[in-house]
């Protein structure tokens, strides 16, 4: 099975920095998530670095099933690429990767902006092969519904922001 992924970007009129700061602390995930009420950081960790590890507090569709998961980061280049895996117990690679890659793009009066590229791909398995038959295309629309709200709610924040 191909891995399966969808990505949704938005233009953040805030500089890089000012964006990667709110993407990466995990602590403030439940603002901007309509699925993860809140996260926070386990294992020692207190902050985004390759192999760190947090939890996510999600409620599954904005309506439940509620639960935690464990996420550890995969990527952790500054101001431009962030992803982490949803690890399950038993499933190795863990489930779904998801990833904020991060692209200086000025706005119209030339003053820095950011585009944004939330994206999930799911890990190949045959019991992930067999979910994506039976609910993937309403995952996939509420996936991107969800990645859309989040950036959004970012971008809300970030352009207020008397740093940007």
């Amino acid at each position: 099975m191909r891995a399966f992924t969808e990505s949704v970007t938005v233009h953040i009129q805030a500089p890089p920095r000012a964006v990667w700061d709110l993407i990466t602390d995990v602590t403030r995930i439940g603002e901007f998530s309509p699925e993860t009420l809140e996260g926070r950081w386990i294992d020692g960790a207190t902050g985004p670095a390759v192999g760190a590890k947090f939890q996510g507090h999600v409620k599954r569709n904005g309506r439940g099933p509620m639960y935690w998961t464990t996420c550890r980061i995969t990527r952790c280049e500054p101001e431009r690429d962030f992803a982490f895996v949803v690890e399950v117990p038993g499933m190795g690679a863990g489930v779904n990767t998801w990833r904020y890659q991060l692209a200086p793009a000025p706005g119209p009066d030339g003053t820095d902006g950011t585009d944004v590229t939330e994206s999930f791909e799911l890990t190949p398995s045959l019991f992930l092969k067999i979910y994506w038959l039976l609910a993937g295309p309403f995952r996939a629309k509420t996936n991107i519904r969800g990645m859309t709200e989040t950036l959004h709610r970012i971008k809300a924040v970030a352009e207020k922001s008397p740093t940007n």
